[in-house]
C-alpha cells in the first residue's frame, strides 16, 4: 500500500485512513519514527506496563520460540492432570540430581 501525505503546519502529519485500518492504529497510539538509508520509517509501537517487560525480554521471547519450535516437532508429554505432571517434574528433578552428584564425585 501506498498513499501520499503532506506535512502540514508544525510539521504535522495525517495518516489516511486506509493506513490506519489496516494496521489497527488509533488515536493516541505510539508510533515509532526512524530514518534509514535516506527514507523516513514509522513503526507502530505499543508501551507496556513495566511489570510485563520481562517478557518481551530477548531471553524470554528466545525461550517462547524454542518452546514454540518443540511443540511444532512433537516433543512434549501430555499428562491427564497436574499432579501427574508434577510428579513427571519431581522425578525428572530427582534424576538430575543423581547425575550431577555423580559427575561431582568423579571429579
Amino acid at each position: 500500500m501506498s498513499e501520499l501525505i503532506q506535512i502540514r503546519k508544525k510539521s504535522q502529519l495525517t495518516l489516511p485512513a486506509s493506513v490506519r485500518k489496516e494496521l489497527g492504529l488509533e488515536e493516541g497510539d505510539y508510533i515509532e519514527v526512524r530514518v534509514e538509508d535516506g527514507n523516513v520509517i514509522l513503526r507502530p509501537k505499543k508501551l507496556i506496563d513495566k511489570s510485563q517487560a520481562w517478557f518481551w525480554t530477548r531471553r524470554w521471547q528466545e525461550g517462547e520460540q524454542a518452546v514454540d519450535e518443540d511443540y511444532r516437532a512433537g516433543r512434549f508429554t501430555e499428562f491427564p492432570d497436574a499432579e501427574s505432571a508434577i510428579q513427571a517434574l519431581n522425578e525428572a528433578a530427582e534424576a538430575y540430581e543423581r547425575e550431577n552428584n555423580a559427575v561431582e564425585k568423579k571429579r
